[in-house]
């Protein structure tokens, strides 16, 4: 093991100074001291490290709006970024932000709170899509798909007037595979989540920095620093949604065959075209075998 001297700058390390006075961020100041934490944060950081780096998601000095639900997911990431600028490895200001969607019984109180007793810089937004997306979604119909792109269109304006260049989301490993398969089976083409992307509009920027995490263990990291979660009404009360038959399929595959997520993770990184049936991204039609081609020129 490294000591002190002779750790590298860089190196994530949850043990150095954190007893000390300003040695974390406050919200790690009462974090568990138990070996397995230390190691499943130091795992988390690890990971969100290597995606930013893959993606090149980090420009110095630029200003992020962080997406805050009151779930388990933008709990960890907000935690983990906070954690990294803290150390200073991440040079970007962020602003957490969270989109009081208008649902009854929200309590309303919980994300100030925790955000004010923190010293976290955000932003309440209220918009009640809530009656908008229950209004015009059919009876027995599944709420998620209009209510996700109200709240990503308030969350777009919200970073656009706070300055900022991009929105950071929690989404995790899980969550593309979902998505991955979903739209598999029932969209009818190869596509996911992206660890960055540039929106429609071409002037923000949408990352995902838990895009390399599982699910369970932001789960762990969550339930072991005590966050206040929130439960969702709207679509996380529906249910038979194909998301959750979905989540059923892989976490019955990862039983059956353990580390099958992982290789599918590293199968979406490792796409082959010429191994596909898109015209647009191979050219099948010229291909040619190369002894002929030498034949027909000489």
């Amino acid at each position: 093991m490294l000591n002190e001297a002779a750790r590298p700058a860089d190196e994530p390390d949850t043990d150095a100074g954190e007893a000390g006075e300003g040695g974390c961020h406050p919200l790690f100041a009462e974090a568990p001291s138990s070996v397995g934490f230390k190691k499943l944060r130091k795992r988390l950081l690890r990971e969100v490290r290597e995606a930013m780096d893959a993606y090149g998601m980090i420009r110095p000095g630029a200003r992020w709006l962080v997406g805050i639900s009151g779930g388990k997911d933008s709990y960890a990431l907000l935690a983990l970024l906070l954690d990294l600028q803290w150390r200073g490895l991440l040079p970007v200001d962020l602003l957490a932000c969270n989109l009081d969607q208008g649902q009854p019984n929200f309590p309303k109180q919980v994300l100030p709170d925790f955000l004010n007793r923190f010293g976290i810089p955000h932003r309440i937004e209220y918009r009640d899509t809530y009656s908008v997306v229950t209004e015009k979604v059919p009876a027995g119909r599944t709420y998620c798909s209009l209510c996700s792109r109200l709240r990503r269109g308030n969350l777009y304006r919200v970073a656009r007037e706070e300055g900022c260049e991009a929105l950071v989301l929690g989404h995790h490993r899980d969550d593309c595979l979902e998505t991955f398969f979903m739209n598999l089976v029932h969209g009818g083409r190869l596509s996911a989540m992206p660890g960055k992307l540039l929106n429609d509009e071409g002037d923000l920027f949408v990352l995902r920095p838990l895009i390399r995490s599982a699910e369970e263990d932001i789960a762990r990291f969550s339930a072991a620093m005590a966050f206040p979660i929130i439960p969702c009404d709207l679509c996380g009360s529906q249910d038979g949604l194909q998301r959750n038959a979905t989540k059923a399929w892989l976490a019955e595959m990862e039983t059956r065959f353990p580390g099958r997520k992982d290789v599918m993770m590293r199968a979406l990184a490792s796409v082959r075209p010429s191994q596909l049936l898109d015209t647009t991204l191979f050219d099948f039609a010229g291909l040619s075998p190369a002894a002929r081609d030498a034949a027909g020129e000489s």
